[in-house]
This record gives C-alpha cells, structure tokens and sequence, in this order.
C-alpha cells in the first residue's frame, strides 16, 4: 500500500509506480529551476550548476537503487564497499568547493574518512547501527553527505576569512608569530560557522521537522518512541562526524595555504 499523499492532477494522468515518480520528479525539478530563475540575479552561477546537480542526481539515486537492490542478495561486508566509494566522491565535490586550496582533494578525503570512519566504526562496534546492507548504508550516506556539506562550507568559510584578512595575518608572521598562530581566529571563525547546521538541526528535532528515518520507520511497524530516540542517535552521529572531520581538516589545512617558509599562498 502507497502511504505517500499525492498531487490528484498526477495520480490521474500517471498509473504506475514508475511514471508517477518520474513525474515528481520533474515536477520538483522544474520547481527548483523555476526558483532559482527568479532568483538569479542573486547566485548566477548555481542557476547554471543546478540543472546539471538535478541531473546527476537523478541518475545518481537510480544507479544506488540498483545497486542496493543487487546488494541484498549478496554478503553484507560489501556495504563497507559502497561506503568507502561514497566518500571518495564526496571527497571529489569537495575538492571542487575548495580549489584555491592545495591538495583539496587528499585534505577532504583524509578528514571525510577519518570522521566518518572512526564516528561510524564505533557506533557498529556498540550495535547503536547493525552492520546490515538496509541499515548500514543509507545510515552511512546521510553521515558522509553532511559531513561533505559541513568540509565544503569549512573549506569555503575559511578561504573567505583568510583572503579577507591577508594583511593581519601578514603583519602577525612579520611580527613573529607561527603560521598556525596568525590563521588560528580565522579557522575558529570558519569552525564554527561550519557547524551551526548541525547544532540548529539538533535543537530543530521534532520541533521544525520530523527527518526521514523516523518518519520511514514509524510507516514500517517500528514504535514512535523508539523511532524518535533513534533519529537523535543518527542526528547526534551525523554531528560528531561532522565535527571530528573538520578538527583534522583544522590542523592539515594549514600546511596547505603557506608554504614550508610560512608564507601565505592563499590570497
């Protein structure tokens, strides 16, 4: 049984499963388009990005769904797989957020594996995620993809704040300071501007939004209570990740913008 409330003037025209979501989606496609276009003068360039992004992303999200749908055949190791190729692209998008910095791409992966790594490999070592293809994996994108999100915006955030403040941070290594040292408000202010999503989103939960995961579990039998508790969990999770990979982008990232002589390269 379809539980999903549909537009009526869709669900007269499209019949089966498959060309009813092919309509949705072009609907919400449009819709995005049609935004961004009275919008444009605003962000010029995402309005060219967009339809490219809807378009891998639809292609994208079908190849997962085959690919999950094979998976469930197969053992259950090959989700750690799937996992570790989803951080190699998120890496890759990353690195086209942050190309004035240097070795972009090692620097997100390094951090994306090392904070979604370590967070997800203790929540499977305590049972709070079972080492399950249905559960493993979709649990382990939305980690990764937000921890992507968070390292772009803290890549993108600090580049803006060095650029913006060459000459304090100059006059601080001309006065002696360590480069570690003259870049170290500008990295706290990027820090922390990289993690507020996460914390309004924890702060948001159940008031603003009810996530998907609760949502989906409740419609496939599981308690409310226990769905609600379990979406903080991946909440929580989504955030510690997310934190721990920009603390180690912090502390390689500087190595990246000045050169073996501390001089600053990111202008």
């Amino acid at each position: 049984m379809d539980l999903r409330l549909r537009c009526c003037v869709l669900n007269h025209l499209f019949h089966s499963q498959l060309t009813l979501g092919i309509a949705e989606c072009v609907v919400a496609a449009l819709l995005a388009l049609a935004v961004m276009l009275l919008a444009r003068k605003r962000a010029p360039g995402i309005l060219k990005e967009l339809p490219v992004a809807e378009i891998r992303g639809v292609v994208q999200i079908v190849a997962v769904g085959a690919i999950l749908a094979l998976m469930l055949r197969g053992p259950q190791w090959t989700s750690l797989l799937v996992l570790a190729v989803m951080m190699l692209a998120a890496a890759s998008i990353v690195r086209k957020r942050a190309k004035r910095i240097p070795r972009a791409f090692l620097l997100a992966l390094t951090s994306i594996c090392a904070g979604t790594g370590v967070v997800l490999a203790i929540m499977i070592v305590f049972g709070v995620i079972p080492l399950k293809i249905t559960m493993l994996v979709p649990v382990g994108s939305m980690v990764i993809a937000n921890t992507m999100n968070t390292q772009s915006l803290f890549l993108d955030r600090l580049r803006g704040e060095v650029t913006s403040h060459v000459g304090e941070i100059e006059s601080a290594l001309a006065l002696g300071a360590s480069a570690d040292a003259a870049v170290l408000p500008y990295l706290n202010a990027a820090f922390r501007a990289c993690l507020i999503p996460s914390v309004d989103n924890i702060r948001s939960l159940g008031i603003v939004w009810i996530p998907g995961i609760m949502a989906g579990m409740v419609l496939s039998g599981a308690s409310p209570m226990f769905a609600a508790l379990y979406q903080f969990v991946v909440l929580t999770t989504i955030f510690s990740a997310s934190a721990l990979a920009c603390f180690v982008s912090s502390h390689l990232v500087t190595g990246r913008i000045f050169t073996l002589h501390e001089q600053l390269m990111l202008r």
